[in-house]
């Protein structure tokens, strides 16, 4: 090698480098979208309850204190599992505890974050819970690493 560093040696490394890296990330953008990323379609899950649900979702700003696969505020709990932590894999379960733990917010316990009383009807409340049990069935990477969120 020379004894002094010349600008040509200097543009070398850098093109090459440039190139280098400019491959490297290419490679990897097309491992991940070829091999490392799941194939995820739930389209054919969604339904009009679920749908509606969402609505009702954006309407009440749940998102605001929510998080629901780790998007969203970290006031409340995540919720993109409840359907697991509180249903159980049934629908039915899962429908008559969120209409009661609906009903029953807030709890004025002293000490404790409330969640306000939306006065959601008995529609919304079902089609709320359609969407929740969707989310549950998305292949998330086992987000949240916990099951209570």
């Amino acid at each position: 090698m020379a004894e002094r560093f010349t600008k040509s040696m200097a543009r070398n490394i850098y093109l090459g480098g440039s190139v280098f890296f400019v491959l490297l990330f290419l490679a990897l953008t097309l491992d991940t979208q070829v091999r490392a990323m799941p194939e995820r379609d739930n389209r054919e899950l969604i339904t009009e309850a679920v749908a509606k649900g969402k609505e009702v979702w954006e309407h009440n700003n749940c998102v605001g204190c929510h998080t629901i696969m780790g998007e969203g505020a970290y006031f409340a709990p995540e919720l993109a599992n409840v359907f697991d932590r509180r249903g159980g894999g049934d629908s039915a379960t899962f429908r008559a505890y969120l209409g009661a733990w609906m009903k029953a917010m807030p709890t004025k316990v002293p000490g404790r974050r409330q969640m306000p009383q939306f006065n959601l009807t008995e529609e919304e409340v079902d089609a709320l819970a359609a969407f929740l049990e969707w989310t549950s069935k998305i292949d998330d990477n086992n987000w949240p690493p916990n099951i209570e969120g």
